[in-house]
């Protein structure tokens, strides 16, 4: 499992912003800061990645360089992934995408997950990575999984969140019957009675794009 913040670097300024209450009420700066962590989780994942070696051909000579052997297929959870995966996207920028509807379906004492729209390309054989922003009780990204595998079984599977709580991780090392990487800019202390994750960030969807009816 790869903890971004594990390391001091610039990337905790961004996460730092993320938290912040008052800097949120700037949904511009909000998405930003999503899309580059997005950027640099792209880059620290695609060490993970297979590469081969190609040649260019310079106007003084020639030079070999490993480069990736096949794109990644990259999936989001909509609404609230769109600006994390922005930043996947703009590293892997010739990689096949695929998107999920899902939302919280919430009574007095119990929570459910509905998917409403799923749509990806071939995933067998293939590097596909899951992006969800909020890996809080890990019920969405198993269900997202689930309905994947419809699509064929991919010859690996990386999860990556801003946030995870640890009832989520645990979830999905219970429940996940493939071979997957989790990667996260962070891991919270715990999740609360609502099962939003705490400290968290609050909704990424209405904090990105607005409240929703």
């Amino acid at each position: 499992m790869f903890i971004l913040n594990d390391q001091d670097t610039i990337a905790n300024q961004f996460l730092l912003q993320l938290r912040d209450a008052g800097m949120q009420q700037d949904r511009m700066r909000f998405r930003k800061n999503m899309e580059r962590l997005g950027e640099i989780m792209a880059y620290e994942l695609s060490k993970k990645l297979t590469y081969s070696s190609h040649e260019a051909v310079t106007p003084l000579g020639k030079s070999r360089i490993n480069i990736l052997k096949e794109q990644p297929v990259m999936i989001t959870i909509l609404r609230a992934g769109l600006p994390f995966f922005q930043g996947f996207m703009n590293f892997f920028d010739q990689a096949d995408s695929g998107f999920i509807g899902a939302f919280r379906k919430e009574d007095e004492n119990h929570l459910t997950i509905k998917l409403e729209y799923v749509a990806t390309t071939s995933l067998e054989g293939k590097t596909v990575i899951l992006i969800d922003p909020m890996l809080a009780t890990g019920r969405s990204v198993a269900d997202s999984v689930s309905a994947i595998l419809r699509n064929g079984k991919p010859y690996h599977l990386h999860i990556v969140s801003l946030v995870a709580a640890p009832e989520g991780i645990a979830y999905l090392k219970k429940h996940l019957m493939l071979p997957f990487s989790l990667w996260t800019c962070a891991v919270d202390e715990k999740l609360n009675d609502q099962y939003y994750i705490v400290p968290g960030l609050g909704d990424a969807g209405d904090l990105s794009y607005g409240t929703k009816l």
